[in-house]
């Protein structure tokens, strides 16, 4: 967020454990990412290990639904504009959409 500050860049920030990102939304958002469900989590999280999501064999729907249900297991930040998105980290990754 930093740098889109520095560059004078307006933004919305969402705070998904008080506003929760339904399944559907990121669905979209993993299709801007153009990455797959499974590179969305964050798998140093202990709750990534706890669910053991590494040894099971899940669809992308019931990936999603694992995200949706876990929002601190959703990598961050995703920052989107227009039809493309991209992970925040490393915050260069940000300069890509503009």
């Amino acid at each position: 967020m930093k740098l889109l500050e520095s560059r004078g860049v307006a933004f919305d920030a969402i705070n998904y454990f008080i506003d929760p990102i339904p399944a559907e939304t990121l669905r979209d958002l993993i299709h801007k990412l153009g990455i797959r469900p499974i590179d969305l989590f964050r798998k140093k999280e202990d709750r990534f290990r706890n669910l053991d999501i590494a040894s099971k064999t899940l669809s992308d729907e019931e990936l999603i639904q694992i995200l949706a249900d876990n929002p601190e297991l959703i990598e961050r930040p995703i920052v989107v504009r227009g039809e493309k998105a991209v992970l925040g980290r490393p915050p260069e990754n940000v300069l890509q959409l503009f």
